[in-house]
């Protein structure tokens, strides 16, 4: 069928380029259909973002927050979930944990080691880091978006 796209469901393709045409008439037909290619957006050269840095960038409509936390990339919508604020934008720390002795009696509050998260300056809304979920309703989550690296130069594809 259409050679290069295997990606693509075959009825898809088969209803948008039945006749094996070449790839940018095949993405024309795409975007006929309202199927959007997706877009990588510069975010920063790689050296220029250090550890613990985050960047807002426009790509569309859609606003996204990418951070740099352990040498690895995160990326989700600027949207809060409670009210629409800029979820990307507050505090990033790491989590608050309550020790606790074996007869259950608090040995105090701790800073957590293994999970950071950033608040959505608005209201306080909490989200993990990694996983980009509500810490306090872990069933509700921001839209995460891929980072590439490409040589020193990091995207965010949306």
């Amino acid at each position: 069928m259409l050679k290069g796209w295997q990606g693509l469901r075959p009825s898809l393709a088969a209803a948008i380029a039945p006749d094996e045409g070449e790839p940018q008439r095949f993405i024309k037909g795409l975007q006929r259909k309202g199927v959007s290619q997706m877009a990588e957006k510069f975010v920063a050269k790689l050296a220029e973002m250090q550890d613990g840095e985050r960047r807002i960038v426009f790509v569309g409509d859609n606003e996204i927050g990418v951070f740099r936390h352990e040498g690895q990339f995160y990326a989700y919508s600027n949207f809060c979930l409670h009210q629409g604020g800029p979820a990307c934008e507050g505090l990033t720390i790491a989590k608050v944990e309550e020790r606790l002795r074996p007869d259950k009696t608090s040995m105090g509050l701790y800073f957590s080691e293994d999970e950071m998260h950033f608040v959505c300056p608005w209201h306080g809304m909490e989200y993990d880091m990694k996983t980009g979920e509500c810490v306090s309703d872990r069933k509700l989550r921001l839209k995460k978006y891929k980072t590439v690296q490409k040589g020193e130069d990091l995207y965010v594809v949306a």
